[in-house]
C-alpha cells in the first residue's frame, strides 16, 4: 500500500508518509526469520501470507509449496493472491543448506540448495512483480553474510546467496522507480537453521546470534520506507557476531 507524499501547511515543503505495511508474501513464513516476520507485519497492522513446505503456526493464510520448483511456486503466488489480494510486498525469507566439502555432497543435494535459495527467490519475485508494480510495493530478498565472502564447506549455501545479492542489485536497476528492492544481508540467528547439522557445523556454545525479532523489525523499517525512499540493503546482526567480514 503506497503513500503519497503531501505538503507541509505554512513551510511549502513536501514531506514524505511512510507507507502502511499493507499485504506481505512472506516465503519460509513457517519458521525462523519468516515466522518472525509473520509476527512483525502483524504487530505493523499488516497482513501477512505464507508459502512454505509446511503449514505456519499462525492463523494465516498461506499455501503449502516446495519452493526448489519454479512453476509450483510461481502458481503459489497466484494462490495466495486469489485468498489475499494482491501483494504490497514481498519478502523471500525460505532457505536451506547442504554443509560439507564440495566432493562429499551429492549433485542433486548441492543443486537443491540453489533451486530453493536462488531459483525459488527468483520464480515469487517474478510471479508477484506485476502486482507490485501497480502498487510501487517492495521487494526485500534475503542473503547472508555469506554473500559477502566464502566460506569452505559452504559453497552450494555461498553460490546461492551470492546469487540472490546479485539478482537484487540488478532487479533494483531494471524497477528502479517502479518497484523498490532491498536486500536484507542477515548475520547468525538463534532458530532451527543449525538443526540437524553435525557438531561442526553448528555455532558454538558462545556464539552471539541475533534473535530473528530484530532481524524481522529491521525489515517492517524497509517496508515502511515513504514512496520514493528505499534501503537497498541492510546489513544486520548480532553486536558480537563473528562471521563479518
Amino acid at each position: 500500500m503506497t503513500s503519497a507524499p503531501t505538503q507541509e501547511p505554512g513551510t511549502g515543503q513536501a514531506t514524505l508518509t511512510p507507507r502502511k505495511v499493507g499485504t506481505v508474501f512472506i516465503t519460509g513464513g513457517a519458521s525462523g526469520l519468516g515466522a518472525a516476520l509473520v509476527e512483525a507485519v502483524t504487530a505493523a497492522g499488516g497482513t501477512p501470507a505464507v508459502l512454505d513446505l509446511t503449514p505456519p503456526k499462525a492463523d494465516v493464510a498461506h499455501v503449502e509449496v516446495d519452493l526448489s520448483d519454479s512453476a509450483a511456486a510461481a502458481a503459489a503466488v497466484e494462490d495466495l493472491v486469489a485468498q489475499v489480494g494482491p501483494p504490497d510486498a514481498v519478502v523471500t525469507a525460505a532457505g536451506t543448506d547442504a554443509c560439507g566439502p564440495l566432493l562429499e555432497i551429492s549433485p542433486e543435494t548441492w543443486e537443491r540448495v540453489l533451486r530453493v535459495n536462488l531459483f525459488g527467490t527468483v520464480a515469487v519475485v517474478r510471479a508477484a512483480l506485476p502486482h507490485l508494480e501497480r502498487s510501487r510495493g517492495t521487494v526485500v530478498t534475503v542473503a547472508s553474510t555469506l554473500a559477502l565472502r566464502g566460506a569452505g564447506d559452504a559453497t552450494a549455501y555461498c553460490a546461492s546467496k551470492w546469487g540472490v545479492h546479485g539478482f537484487s542489485q540488478a532487479l533494483a536497476a531494471e524497477y528502479a522507480g517502479r518497484v523498490g528492492v532491498t536486500c536484507l544481508i542477515p548475520g547468525g540467528m538463534r532458530t532451527a537453521f543449525f538443526d540437524g547439522r553435525t557438531e561442526q557445523y553448528k555455532p558454538g556454545p558462545d556464539a552471539d546470534l541475533n534473535d530473528p525479532a530484530a532481524t524481522a523489525g529491521a525489515v517492517i523499517t524497509a517496508l515502511t520506507q515513504p514512496v520514493g525512499s528505499e534501503i537497498r540493503e541492510m546489513l544486520v546482526m548480532a553486536s558480537g557476531e563473528a562471521s563479518w567480514p
